[in-house]
């Protein structure tokens, strides 16, 4: 065993801030190689990608997990938007600021979303992808309006909408945030000491208000930013970089069937996986499994 990897896990993982589109994005590395992004969804954060993070850097990669925009203080978005498109533009600009011209790229949720948008707008500068638990397509929309069990599983999108869901987020220690890592991933307990770290993060000033504009703004179009339009409208066609989808089918979340489909989207190779028994964090739930699936992955042809 090298003296790298005997060393403890806290002292694997670096921190620092990296300066990209305007932002400065406190990030969590490992290891020295070929660059792996990794983003985070809600409600979460980089810190859940510790472990992942860890078993890339032992299998030779520089695994690379920044805050998303919003999550923490100082870091909102300077134009406004938390629309997939903006954070698509963001991983784009993170690899260059790591000084590559092109990484694979991991999202969970609302990263996923981050890295098809990245993916999207910029393929040259994606190898591989990587999305968990949130698909990509017209399908999820359509769920919004036609699916009743979709609807039920995304009432909290629903909520988030209200005046007051920020402050019924954070009452009783974030109660509604433990509800939905309950509902999401049943029968899975987030350990202790990471709810704690999640729930601090997420306590940090502003933090919750930003999250909850990513959903507000799924819904909503600013008629005073047409720019933002004009991005989305380069994106949700199809994505030409090999791509692998994880999804668990115990997801709370986010029904597995909506990944039905997905192939017809990328035209240069979709491997589609639904995982037995887990829920919407498959990454935290089944580490091996799912690092196994991504490692295999990354490696075709590398």
């Amino acid at each position: 065993m090298s003296q790298a990897s005997a060393a403890p896990l806290r002292d694997r993982i670096r921190q620092r801030t990296v300066s990209a589109n305007g932002l400065d994005f406190p990030v969590l590395e490992a290891g020295a190689g070929p660059l792996v992004l990794c983003l985070h969804g809600f409600p979460d954060h980089a810190q859940s990608w510790v472990p992942l993070l860890d078993r890339l850097a032992a299998e030779g990669y520089w695994a690379v997990a920044p805050s998303m925009r919003g999550f923490w203080p100082g870091g909102g978005a300077p134009d406004g938007s938390y629309r997939a498109s903006a954070t698509g533009i963001d991983v784009i600009a993170l690899i260059a600021a790591l000084g590559r011209n092109q990484a694979d790229l991991i999202g969970h949720d609302f990263g996923a979303r981050a890295v098809y948008s990245a993916a999207s707008l910029e393929p040259a500068r994606v190898r591989k992808l990587v999305g968990l638990a949130v698909p990509y397509g017209p399908q999820l929309s359509t769920a919004f309006v036609a699916n009743g069990d979709q609807q039920r599983r995304s009432w909290y999108m629903f909520f988030f909408q209200t005046p007051f869901a920020a402050a019924a987020v954070a009452a009783n220690d974030f109660a509604f945030i433990d509800r939905l890592w309950a509902e999401w991933s049943p029968g899975y307990e987030l350990p202790s000491a990471a709810r704690r770290a999640l729930k601090t993060t997420l306590g940090q000033p502003g933090v919750i208000d930003r999250a909850l504009a990513y959903y507000r703004q799924i819904f909503g179009a600013d008629p005073g930013k047409p720019e933002w339009a004009e991005m989305a409208a380069k994106i949700g066609g199809p994505i030409s970089v090999p791509a692998l989808y994880l999804h668990g089918q115990s997801d709370g979340c986010i029904g597995a069937n909506l990944a039905e489909g997905m192939e017809a989207l990328f035209p240069n190779g979709l491997t589609r996986r639904i995982l037995p028994g887990v829920g919407h964090f498959l990454h935290l739930e089944q580490p091996d499994t799912v690092a196994g699936e991504i490692l295999g992955f990354l490696k075709v042809g590398a």
